[in-house]
Order: structure tokens, then C-alpha cells, then sequence
């Protein structure tokens, strides 16, 4: 007689507990998803392996509630800035550079572009956060659980796991799947994802110590410190680093390798040569928590989802951590994904709606892999700036180095060649327009017949807000009752967002009548003067780009979905204008 094998059912099932699978699970739960999520491990994160959380991440989290508990645990933005360049943090310094809007010149460019900070926040803090309040809405969570396959059929998708603890296979049921298994995606290889890229492009390792170094770096707070050593390539992870884990006892020493010849042995004498080369004595002590080695990639899927498996995170976009990119657009992955999963799963839209992840998420993949392997490539510069081939040759690196203390045309050149190296490394350091500057291309989104606005700055380094159908929708300081507020937090919650000001009422009231008509939640918003919402500051019609009767759609995931700039002709077009706009997004058009 054949065995049966047992069944789990959930509407989504999610295959990872990294940011991109616990930020899947918080927003399917807290929208009302029955969601599961499996991990093939025994725990959450052991190492503190991501930790930039830019502001558009902070902004996901603050709609869902979370951002205050981030910031109660995480490295505030003030102590992040300092990036420093040296031969070791006793050694030479080399130059700063600013980093992460901390510098006077950019702090306002970021303060004008969220109502949320910049905070480091280790995977092993943000991690358990995500994964409790996914688990507190209703999310479950099974460890030791093994993706092993999955089959697809016209109703849902069937995945084979195993339990790690008893061996026993099962199957769960679920009417889609994420995978968010990181770089070695099973999920995405099963799925047949095309992959574009060369793949791995050098090694480096990750060492994880607690040692008291307040001393060296209490007075110049960051998060990075960067060593130009004999050793260091322009390729892994650029030069030596020491990374803040927790200021300023726990660190991350990071050095590459080249691949071909794999990991050297990462014994304790290893390691304490390595710290005190970085460190520049040796006279501090030190416990080693963990070493291991990793693999520098260059990668990105041309293709994010088959069918009713749909890829987000280290998954789809596999790069170094420079940029601090990796899990920021892991988690808005999933914030994008998941609105339309629940709005699927509840009937509310058709599952043509899924297509617009792929169309709009692909496209990031690739540009911020891109970004942060010429981030890798950029940190040569400094190599070059000293007129070095590399830093094998010892004794012509430190002739070098000591001649940009030295008077005269030849220091001058270095001196200034060095500037501008460092200097250069704000494309890593305060890439502000490639965190915010995301545009949308697809059938959620409906062009209003106007081309993308032009960007007055560079669209790299520098935020630009817009409400050009595509693009996030811009944050500015409104006031509720006299008490200030975020445009942006009159929106998001799961909820499509009317919004309007005074002479918009025809939209207010076609809002109404369609969420009742279609079952889709639309919440509506009038900003003017005695109304709910006012805008003291005027900067909200600064930024609107509509007249007072117009109207903004907003998407659940803040971008904007449609724009009207004018108020309607008459009711009836209101309501035609409107309707019009979700079917095409929600596809029951």
C-alpha cells in the first residue's frame, strides 16, 4: 500500500527567513495573507551580514509600524558618517568621506526626501523583528525545513520539503510561491530563471570579532573603515575594511582573495595577524565570534518569476555590499510583491497584475548589481591615485605613500590625485538618487501622456520627487489636528490612496462609490485649508504636481499608480477616470 504524503495548506508559502522572506511574510500577514514561511536552518540570523537600512526601507517598515522598534535597536545616523580611508586605523589617514547624508552639504537633500533616518541595523537585529511580527499577524513559521522541488499546475503550486529534525518529507499547498533562498537560489534554478552577468568575480572573507577599539574610531564615528594594505586588490572587496557591528566593540574584518586560489586556512593566528595588520597594533585584545569565506558576484535574473513562483532578493540580484543595497532592495522587493499577491489571493484583482513585479522590479535588479560592482571598480581609483600597479610591490607603495607628505609637484599630484579618489566614493557612499530615484514601467502603472521629468542633478547621487505615474509618491511635512505628518503616511496600509484637495470632491465621492462597487479598500485624502489635512508650509503643492482638483491613485506600496492633473469636468468623468485606472491596474478592466 503506497504511503500518503501529508499536506500543508497556506495561500502563499515563502522559502527563506533572510530580509527579503521575513519582510515577504510581515506584509502578506499584516495585509490579512495566510502566509507560511520555511527555513532550512535551525534559527534566525547568526551574522550581522547586512546592515545599511536606507530611508526608502525605513519607510516600508514605518508602514507597517515597525520603525521606531528598528531604531530603538540600531546604530543611530549619526554615528554612521565617518568613512575613513587609511593603512590602518593607527596608521596614516588618507582622507573621509561623508557618508550616508551625514555631511552638512547633503544632510537636507535626505531630511527633504523622507520622514524616516538612515539607521545601521545589523540582519541579526532587523532580522528577528521582521520574522516576530510577521509571526504576531498571523504569519507561520517552520525551521528546519528543507525546499527540496516544486510543481506547478493551473490552480496552485505543490513544494516537496523535508523536515531536517525527523527526515520526513512532506508537501505544502499554496496558490504561489516566493523564493527568497539567497544567491544560491534552488528555488529560482528550479524555476528557470535566466541569469545575465559573469557570475563570481572574486572572494573575500567575512571575520566577525569583539574588541574594545574606541580609542581609534570613538572620534571619527562610522560604520567602515578601509585599509589601503600590501595585499589589498582592486577587485573582492577593494581594500582591507573593519566594519561596525556594534560601536565600538564588535566588528567585521573583511579582506579579499582571489577565488581561483580559494580561502587561505582561517586559523586564530590567522586571524589576529589580519586584526592587528588592520588595526595597526597589537595592543588590544580580541575574542573571534565566527570567520567564513563568500563569493563577490556579479549577477542579475533578466526574469524574476515563472508562473505562480515569483523571486525576490539575493535570489534575483547577487553583488557585493557595497552601496549598502543588498538588503534594502531585498525588502522592497517583497514590498512591491506582496500588495499584489493579497489583492490576487482575495479575487480584488486578476493575476495579470503579478506581471508588473517582473516589469518593474528586473529593471532594478539589474542597475543596482550594476551599481555595486562599479562601486567595487571605483575604490581602485585610490590604488591608482598613488600611481601603484597594485599593492604587491611593498616598497614602491610605501615610497608612494610617503610622498604625498612630501613638498613639491610630484606630492601635489598625489595629494590632489588622492582627493579625488576619495572624494569620488560618494557614488557609494550617498547614492541618495539610486535609493529614490526607482521608476515604474508597467500595467500598473498609467501614463498620464507626459515624459518622465528630467533631473535637474545627478540622478545617482541625488533624490528627485515626482509625481510622474511610476514614481514614488513624494514625502512632505502636512499637518493632521495642528500635529505634523508625513504625506506619506496618508497613504500605504494595504490601501489604494485617493488624494485630492479642495475642488476635488467629485473624487472623493467616485472613491466611495468604486471601493464599495469593486471590494477594493480606498482610502481618500483632501489637503487644504480646513480640512482634515492642511498644508501650512505650502510644500505640498510644491510637490504635487496637480492643480487643487486634481487627483493622485496612489499604489499600496506608495508609488503612484494614475494622475489627473485638473479637476474633473463633472462627476461622471471623475468616476470614469477613476474606474478606468484600477481595472487597468488591478487588469478587471
Amino acid at each position: 500500500m503506497d504511503s500518503v504524503v501529508p499536506t500543508v495548506d497556506t495561500e502563499v508559502l515563502v522559502i527563506g527567513s533572510g530580509p527579503a522572506g521575513a519582510a515577504a511574510a510581515l506584509f502578506l500577514a499584516t495585509y490579512g495573507t495566510r502566509v507560511t514561511i520555511l527555513t532550512k536552518y535551525g534559527r534566525l540570523s547568526e551574522t550581522p551580514r547586512a546592515h545599511i537600512t536606507n530611508q526608502r526601507t525605513m519607510e516600508t517598515l514605518r508602514d507597517m509600524g515597525l520603525e521606531e522598534r528598528l531604531m530603538r535597536e540600531a546604530t543611530p545616523w549619526e554615528l554612521m558618517g565617518n568613512t575613513t580611508f587609511c593603512t590602518s586605523l593607527v596608521g596614516a589617514e588618507l582622507g573621509r568621506v561623508s557618508s550616508w547624508g551625514t555631511d552638512i552639504r547633503r544632510h537636507a537633500d535626505y531630511q527633504l526626501a523622507s520622514p524616516c533616518t538612515m539607521v545601521d541595523a545589523p540582519q541579526t537585529i532587523t532580522e528577528p523583528i521582521l520574522v516576530q511580527a510577521a509571526q504576531a499577524r498571523g504569519a507561520r513559521v517552520r525551521f528546519d525545513t528543507e525546499y527540496l522541488s516544486h510543481v506547478q499546475d493551473a490552480d496552485g503550486v505543490t513544494t516537496r520539503v523535508r523536515d531536517r529534525l525527523t527526515g520526513a518529507e512532506y508537501d505544502v499547498r499554496s496558490l504561489y510561491l516566493v523564493g527568497a533562498d539567497g544567491a544560491r537560489s534552488k528555488v529560482a534554478a528550479d524555476a528557470g530563471l535566466p541569469f545575465e552577468g559573469p557570475g563570481a568575480v572574486a572572494g573575500a572573507l567575512n571575520i566577525i570579532i569583539e574588541a574594545d577599539l574606541t580609542r581609534f574610531v570613538a572620534h571619527r564615528p562610522s560604520v567602515l573603515y578601509w585599509m589601503l594594505q600590501p595585499g589589498a586588490e582592486k577587485e573582492g572587496v577593494g581594500l582591507g575594511v573593519l566594519r561596525m557591528i556594534k560601536p565600538w566593540s564588535e566588528w567585521m574584518l573583511m579582506w579579499g582573495y582571489e577565488v581561483a586560489a580559494g580561502p587561505p586556512d582561517l586559523t586564530d593566528d590567522f586571524i589576529r595577524q589580519l586584526a592587528v595588520q588592520l588595526v595597526g597594533t597589537d595592543d588590544f585584545e580580541m575574542r573571534i565570534k565566527s570567520s567564513s569565506p563568500w563569493t563577490v558576484n556579479h549577477q542579475f535574473a533578466s526574469r524574476l518569476a515563472n508562473g505562480r513562483v515569483f523571486c525576490v532578493g539575493d535570489a534575483v540580484h547577487r553583488h557585493p555590499p557595497t552601496n549598502g543595497l543588498g538588503s534594502n532592495t531585498s525588502i522592497q522587493d517583497s514590498y512591491n510583491l506582496a500588495w499584489k499577491l493579497h489583492h490576487v489571493v482575495r479575487g480584488l484583482a486578476r493575476p495579470s497584475l503579478l506581471d508588473s513585479y517582473d516589469a518593474e522590479r528586473a529593471p532594478i535588479a539589474r542597475q543596482i548589481v550594476e551599481r555595486a560592482n562599479q562601486s567595487i571598480a571605483d575604490t581602485g581609483r585610490i590604488i591608482e591615485a598613488l600611481d601603484v600597479d597594485d599593492t604587491s610591490n611593498v616598497e614602491r607603495l610605501e615610497r608612494q605613500l610617503a610622498l604625498r607628505e612630501a613638498p613639491g609637484p610630484d606630492g601635489e599630484k598625489i595629494r590632489t590625485a588622492l582627493r579625488e579618489a576619495i572624494a569620488y566614493k560618494s557614488f557609494e557612499f550617498n547614492a541618495h538618487g539610486v535609493e529614490h530615484n526607482q521608476r515604474y514601467a508597467s500595467d500598473a502603472v498609467i501614463p498620464d501622456g507626459t515624459p518622465m521629468p528630467a533631473y535637474e542633478r545627478d540622478s545617482e547621487l541625488y533624490a528627485q520627487p515626482t509625481t510622474w505615474p511610476g514614481a514614488k509618491l513624494p514625502h512632505t511635512w502636512v499637518t493632521r489636528a495642528g500635529h505634523r505628518i508625513s504625506t506619506l503616511d496618508l497613504a500605504g496600509s494595504g490601501q489604494f490612496t485617493v488624494l485630492t484637495g479642495i475642488g476635488g470632491q467629485a473624487w472623493v465621492d467616485a472613491a466611495a462609490a468604486l471601493s464599495a462597487s469593486l471590494g477594493v479598500a480606498i482610502r481618500t485624502v483632501v489637503v487644504g485649508p480646513a480640512q482634515e489635512i492642511e498644508d501650512p508650509y505650502g510644500t505640498w503643492a510644491d510637490l504635487r504636481e496637480i492643480h487643487d482638483g486634481g487627483v493622485l491613485l496612489v499604489r499600496p506600496d506608495l508609488y503612484i499608480a494614475a494622475r489627473h492633473v485638473e479637476a474633473p469636468e463633472n462627476p461622471q468623468a471623475a468616476t470614469t477616470f477613476l474606474a478606468d485606472a484600477l481595472e487597468r491596474v488591478l487588469g478587471t478592466r
